[in-house]
């Protein structure tokens, strides 16, 4: 006979079954999704003291009661009301407290996990006796909390350790990556990984029959013995360093400093944890960067309540980012058609999807699956039954133009009528359309697979409706929309190009591409833009340069049209400003004689910066905080600096407008203030 032994909570619901098993429910009332913050977290509290006082169960099982997942980690709002490192660490020390109350409880605790078990969530779970998951594609597990600025710090970074070793805890924690159910059970993260509807059952088998826990491996224990862990952990700090600065990055340099320094045994461990993180969550780094979680929050949340339905996508275009499009949809689950004048083209993208759906998927039935919903199309037969249409054909105006005629005549009134254009303005494009609104533009970046933000392309004519889709569209196959207004370049490469420019106006200065790239690094970004020339291909950044040029008012370098005309186009043809190796860039080293000029990394970037300014006097997007965040999703802008607009906020934007006068007087025009910078409001 089912009890209740509390009466009602608030985000709890605990009962006990006919078995003697509590069932501890979280079901948090003010939110879509179970997260932890202080009152969920106080009412756990004071039922732990229960179950810990009465024995009335024999043992615990903690589930959710959303369908969006078990718990997706510490509520990060509650983050922004942090005033010290002292108070953080408090909180985050109370936080220990409970999940320390929850390990000793004297019954077993199972967690049944089901959908996204994240940071504070897995933290919870890992504070459990078992841990069973239900096996599919919507669990997922992780401490993600690096990408925040932070580390784990209920515990985390101890009890990972302690279970699985430190080699494979450090894998998880470091980068912050999510756990597939099955991948998560051969690391001995999880117990089980069971289908849905076995989940309850595994859990009640571990409930009335515990299973002896199995003692850590001789190799995992070695893992964190005290001579041993000097030698891993100058390993972890290496490959760290060969993907972030430590000055940019502290969290995961000081997860390792920790490990090394307090293993994970002592309780001086979980002190230091708190401390360390404490000291992270009121850093410059951690509040950009939950900015930069709230802004992505923002772009999800985009189009919410849209009622369109979208199961078909024909793509026409199957060269790279049309093939890679198509890919791309059909691995989210959406039947493709893909369309090309060229067999040859088609079949080249499809063997790219194949290889794509394999490194994501990696399941055999599921890339199977994938391949299914991917068909080659000559003739062109999708077009009349397809939801969105996307054409990534070849950036000449008179060749879209002649397509889009077309695809009006054939397509479904209320398909999607996308182009994939990088640079053409869609005024000049849809000015061929009986209805001119179908238009819009959902541009893609290229690696498709790996950036996650498209830009959804909106003219002067484009139906609202149409724009809401698109966007809709582009949440469904889980990338980042971003709307932006009809204008060359639109926003990412707009503020992109005169950065790239001023990169070669230094090389033919003769200032060194390695010595350029590492000026841009060193400021915090992903890639130099020399290399990143060479990835996007230098003929895409001449023919690009050469549209935007009359409207940016920009010279084109003879010495980009050069490499091009001998067929030096970077990456792809193994040639460009730098050799490549099998796709690896075979950087020369910077001469020990070579200095750097002391305005190399200015000069770069305040020739983005003042384009930033001038994109958003102009609207190009609709604030501040959209505009960052397309610099960090659609081109890695500095993601601990909040963005663009951010950053000149932090430094102050009278500072940074007279540096900006300054550098005008040294090198000219092209470094003249944009009228934006002026204007009361324009860069907040």
């Amino acid at each position: 006979m089912e009890q209740n032994m509390t009466g009602q909570y608030e985000h709890w619901k605990l009962d006990i079954d006919n078995q003697d098993i509590a069932w501890l429910t979280l079901d948090r009332s003010d939110s879509a999704v179970n997260s932890l913050n202080e009152p969920v977290l106080r009412e756990f509290d004071h039922i732990l003291n229960l179950l810990g006082q009465k024995k009335q169960a024999k043992a615990v099982i903690i589930q959710s009661g959303k369908k969006t997942g078990f718990i997706v980690g510490a509520d990060i709002s509650q983050f922004k009301q942090l005033s010290s490192a002292d108070e953080a660490t408090q909180l985050i020390k109370k936080g220990q407290e409970i999940f320390n109350k929850l390990e000793n409880l004297p019954i077993p605790t199972i967690a049944l996990i089901s959908g996204f078990c994240l940071g504070g969530g897995l933290e919870l779970a890992l504070a459990c006796t078992y841990r069973i998951a239900e096996d599919s594609g919507k669990t997922k597990l992780g401490l993600p909390e690096v990408k925040l600025g932070i580390h784990p710090g209920w515990g985390g970074t101890v009890r990972l350790p302690k279970l699985t070793g430190a080699m494979t805890a450090m894998d998880i924690i470091l980068t912050g990556k999510n756990l597939r159910p099955k991948v998560a059970k051969k690391l001995g993260v999880v117990h089980e990984a069971v289908p849905k509807r076995l989940l309850k059952q595994a859990a009640l088998v571990y409930a009335l029959n515990p299973p002896k826990q199995s003692k850590p491996s001789l190799f995992i224990k070695l893992q964190n013995v005290q001579w041993v862990r000097p030698i891993l952990g100058k390993l972890f700090r290496a490959q760290l360093k060969k993907k972030i600065k430590e000055k940019h990055y502290p969290a995961p340099f000081k997860v390792v400093k920790n490990w090394i320094n307090y293993n994970v045994y002592a309780d001086k461990a979980m002190h230091k944890e708190a401390e360390s993180i404490g000291s992270l969550l009121v850093s410059d780094t951690s509040k950009n960067l939950v900015k930069v979680f709230f802004m992505q929050e923002k772009l999800k949340g985009l189009a919410r309540g849209v009622d369109f339905s979208v199961n078909h996508v024909h793509v026409v275009g199957a060269g790279v980012m049309g093939g890679d499009i198509a890919a791309w949809c059909a691995i989210k689950g959406l039947k493709v058609t893909l369309q090309d004048q060229s067999p040859q083209f088609i079949g080249g993208a499809i063997k790219r999807a194949y290889d794509l759906a394999q490194k994501i998927l990696k399941e055999k039935h599921l890339v199977q699956a994938a391949m299914d919903r991917l068909n080659p199309d000559v003739e062109g037969y999708g077009i009349a039954h397809a939801d969105v249409i996307i054409e990534a054909i070849t950036e000449k105006l008179e060749a879209k133009q002649n397509l889009f005629k077309m695809l009006e005549e054939q397509a479904k009134p209320e398909a999607i009528l996308a182009t994939n254009t990088s640079t053409i303005p869609l005024e000049e494009i849809s000015s061929v359309l009986k209805k001119p609104g179908r238009l819009v533009g959902i541009h893609f970046f290229n690696p498709v697979s790996k950036m996650p933000l498209v830009e959804v392309v909106h003219g002067k004519n484009t139906v609202q409706r149409v724009i809401e889709n698109a966007v809709y569209f582009v949440k469904k196959i889980d990338k980042l929309p971003l709307p932006v207004k009809s204008s060359p370049g639109f926003l990412v490469n707009r503020i992109l190009f005169p950065y790239m420019l001023e990169a070669v106006a230094l090389l033919e200065e003769g200032i060194s591409g390695p010595m350029i790239d590492k000026a841009a690094v060193d400021f915090g970004m992903p890639m130099g833009p020399i290399e990143l020339a060479d990835t996007v291909g230098l003929d895409v950044c001449l023919n690009a340069l050469e549209k935007m040029s009359g409207f940016l008012d920009i010279k084109v370098p003879e010495k980009l049209r050069d490499y091009v005309k001998r067929g030096d186009l970077g990456r792809k043809t193994g040639k460009g400003f730098y050799h490549y190796k099998n796709g690896k860039c075979q950087k020369p080293k910077i001469s020990k004689s070579e200095s750097m000029p002391s305005d190399t990394t200015d000069r770069l970037m305040f020739r983005l910066l003042n384009e930033a300014v001038a994109c958003l006097r102009e609207g190009i997007v609709e604030n501040s905080e959209l505009l960052d965040a397309g610099c960090i999703f659609g081109f890695g802008f500095a993601p601990f600096r909040g963005g663009p607009m951010n950053y000149i906020r932090n430094q102050g934007e009278e500072r940074m407008l007279k540096q900006l006068e300054d550098l005008e007087s040294r090198y000219g025009n092209r470094f003249a203030a944009d009228e934006g910078w002026q204007k009361s409001g324009a860069v907040a």
